[in-house]
């Protein structure tokens, strides 16, 4: 306990801020998220095929701006100002979803909402590195995971006590959510001071070819790797729409990304700060059985509890291996290629989710959805193959 308070104490204090700003995005962005595919589906009357496809093509969108954020912020050598745009572009949007009509209007919220996260992502993720020393990136990538994970349990549950007072009031909730949005481009804006040179090299294209180049093999396999990781975790929404099927009074359903997030939140830091101390490609293997398992779990269970157990592995998975992932790349990329390293990771990956998304989609509404969730088993099973040999310079 003594130890882990030590660790605590001695993080940086903009990797406070940053979780800080990550924390209240996520609430505004889980109010919506974690209702979006019943308000979709009731209200527009989508189908989820077409809800599959907008989410796949959205969180896509995110990961593949990315690369290009990423290498700017290291072109500048500053990572603030990019930031902060992105963080705006999130809290514009959210008025959007409030006065959206049809699933074109969604689709183009959840472009704008997205772009924000793309432009955002890989340079909070390279502050982060920059600004936290080497020993303790595992545990400054898991603290700031968890307060991001944090915001995402605590939107889902305002959502869920939102819809019990206004009785199912999507767009009035939806209008709530601005609010957080806000708070967080302010916090950001008057909290954290930029390092005065986070990077100091020779200014250069970071996406020319001796600059990838020089990414190594260990980087790329890691960048690899997460798109590997994508295909076999599809969209949350599947969660969701997964927990409609248990015949869940809508107002509730819900609860299961807060379940999920409450999970991925307690679960983040200290596996972050686990994997300071042990094998890499082994935690990953450990993250893979826990996501195999939620899959069967998922497929089998008939019943609400089955799916809140499911639901709740999937984010100790998430805890057990997301910030794990950024802490690889931070430490096998070179530092004045870290934004660009993050956004390739990025990039690789949202082409991955992009294909999960729509293939779970497919798969669902053509066999049911029980097969979604053991195609994503399957995967996790050959990426498990895949992490038993791993390159020299993986682990530690």
């Amino acid at each position: 306990m003594l130890s882990r308070f030590s660790t605590l104490s001695r993080i940086p204090k903009g990797v406070w801020v940053v979780g800080g700003v990550s924390m209240l995005m996520d609430i505004s962005s889980e109010i919506i998220h974690s209702l979006l595919p019943l308000f979709m589906a009731t209200t527009l009357g989508a189908s989820v095929i077409l809800i599959g496809l907008i989410e796949g093509l959205a969180e896509a969108t995110a990961l593949i701006i990315k690369v290009f954020s990423g290498a700017i912020s290291d072109y500048l050598g500053k990572r603030k100002g990019l930031a902060l745009l992105g963080y705006g572009l999130g809290a514009a949007s959210k008025p959007l979803f409030a006065i959206a009509s049809s699933s074109g209007m969604i689709l183009s919220a959840r472009l704008i909402d997205r772009v924000g996260k793309g432009i955002r992502g890989a340079p909070r993720d390279a502050l982060v590195a920059d600004v936290t020393p080497p020993e303790l990136r595992g545990a400054s990538f898991g603290l700031r995971q968890s307060m991001d994970t944090i915001g995402a349990f605590l939107g889902p549950l305002l959502a869920v006590a939102l819809m019990l007072l206004w009785d199912n009031d999507f767009r009035t909730i939806f209008w709530v959510a601005v609010i957080p949005g806000v708070l967080a481009v302010m916090l950001l804006f008057f909290g954290l001071k930029e390092p005065a040179a986070p990077v100091t090299h020779r200014r250069s294209n970071p996406i020319k070819k001796e600059n990838l180049r020089r990414l190594g093999q260990p980087c790329w396999w890691v960048i690899g790797l997460g798109a590997i990781f994508t295909l076999a975790r599809f969209s949350e929404a599947f969660l969701v729409l997964r927990a409609q099927q248990m015949h869940i009074p809508l107002a509730l359903i819900p609860l299961v990304m807060v379940a999920m997030n409450l999970l991925y939140a307690l679960s983040a830091y200290p596996f972050g700060k686990l994997s300071d101390r042990m094998s890499h490609s082994r935690l990953l293997q450990m993250g893979l059985v826990v996501l195999a398992a939620a899959d069967l779990v998922l497929a089998f269970s008939s019943h609400w509890i089955g799916i809140l157990c499911g639901v709740a592995l999937w984010g100790v998975h998430m805890g057990m291996t997301q910030g794990l992932l950024a802490a690889m790349i931070a430490r096998t990329a070179p530092a004045d290629l870290r934004g660009t390293a993050f956004g390739i990771f990025s990039m690789v990956s949202g082409v991955g989710l992009l294909i999960a998304s729509v293939c779970a989609g497919i798969i669902w509404e053509l066999w049911g959805s029980e097969y979604t969730f053991f195609a994503g088993a399957l995967i996790c099973l050959i990426t498990f193959l895949w992490l038993l040999r791993p390159p020299a310079g993986i682990d530690h």
